[in-house]
């Protein structure tokens, strides 16, 4: 057993894989992506991972509860109506450790700051409040500032929303107080304070390469890319000269991959709404000869039925790469596949998320 780590607090419960080694806990994912995936499991590769040195630190991406006791402000997670304060989980970026501690020492009490929840997306964060009335920001001086773009940030917000917990987020509320409401992450792509984004861009762009690779798109292939939040994948298959088209559900994301993959068709809605436009994107811009191949990154339910549908029994594409969070959803939809005559070729799953239980996986399939 692995001792905890400095900062880490032995009653939360964010990672159940935190007294294992590297070892151990790459043995548990591989034991039980093989488990549920045992149909495919002689073509299920090693688990791909960072170092031991970048399984801590790593996160950029947090949702923390707020809590304020005798006018102090501290920050952390609900377990069984528990508050348990984190505030220098090593897990944590150094980044959002240094903004937590920041954050403690100057926001007002909550009687004047009914801060519910902070969030944060890489170098853009959201504080957000269960009000609808403006607190103001005089706590917010020059000094405060200064701090905040010292340690990386690049924008902070207050999203005033009297629903915080039942809905994050709603749709109006939003009031940008310092900085900038986007930013670029690590792979030089534009993202907002909402989006979503794989937390280890150095492992995520690994994924894309073996995804790259296995579709092999060309000039004038056409790709289909479901779920396709920033443009992450768009532009792999646009640096190839493919046509593209892409489909994502979330305005701000949406609004990023046309800024981040200007010659990618981008439809916002679910995959499933948008299955007319993809028809008859595919019956125009197919050229004879030429690849049709599929890229999808869906959430936890996995690829919608009706689209599973429309790929197998419409599209029939050469090939499909399917970046999966859930073995579950993600044994579901290749059974789907391979009954309608395609081929599960490879499948590798990715350490996504270190000292947790959660690993992804990429299958790679191809029509029979």
């Amino acid at each position: 057993m692995v001792a905890l780590k400095n900062g880490c607090v032995e009653r939360c419960p964010g990672c159940s894989h935190r007294t294992m080694s590297m070892q151990e806990s790459h043995a548990q994912k591989e034991g039980w992506i093989r488990k549920q995936l045992n149909v495919w499991k002689d073509i299920i590769e090693s688990i791909r991972s960072v170092d031991e040195s970048g399984r801590w630190n790593y996160r950029r991406k947090i949702l923390l509860t707020a809590r304020c006791e005798n006018r102090r402000w501290d920050f952390g997670m609900i377990r069984r109506d528990e508050f348990i304060a984190i505030p220098d989980c090593p897990v944590h970026a150094p980044v959002t450790r240094k903004l937590i501690r920041l954050l403690m020492a100057v926001l007002p009490p909550a009687g004047d700051f009914p801060l519910a929840y902070l969030y944060q997306s890489d170098a853009l964060v959201t504080l957000v409040l269960k009000t609808k009335q403006h607190p103001g920001d005089r706590w917010l001086d020059k000094t405060v500032k200064t701090r905040l773009q010292s340690i990386g940030i690049r924008g902070l917000s207050l999203h005033l929303n009297p629903s915080a917990g039942r809905r994050m987020f709603a749709k109006s509320g939003w009031h940008l107080l310092w900085g900038a409401d986007h930013a670029y992450n690590d792979s030089g792509l534009l993202y907002g304070r909402t989006s979503f984004s794989q937390l280890i861009h150095e492992l995520h762009g690994l994924s894309l390469d073996e995804a790259a690779a296995f579709l092999n798109p060309g000039y004038d292939d056409c790709v289909v890319d479901l779920y396709s939040g920033i443009g992450s994948s768009l532009v792999r298959w646009t640096d190839r000269e493919a046509h593209t088209i892409g489909v994502e559900t979330g305005g701000e994301a949406v609004a990023c991959a046309i800024k981040n993959s200007p010659e990618s068709v981008i439809l916002r809605g679910r995959c499933g709404q948008r299955l007319p436009q993809l028809q008859q994107w595919i019956e125009v811009t197919h050229l004879q000869g030429k690849k049709k191949l599929v890229y999808a990154n869906p959430p936890r339910t996995g690829i919608e039925p009706e689209v599973l549908k429309w790929i197998t029994e419409q599209m029939m594409p050469e090939r499909l790469a399917y970046l999966s969070c859930s073995a579950g959803t993600l044994r579901r939809d290749l059974d789907m596949l391979v009954s309608k005559g395609f081929e599960v070729k490879k499948i590798i799953p990715y350490d996504f998320f270190p000292q947790t239980h959660h690993v992804e996986c990429l299958a790679l399939v191809e029509k029979t």
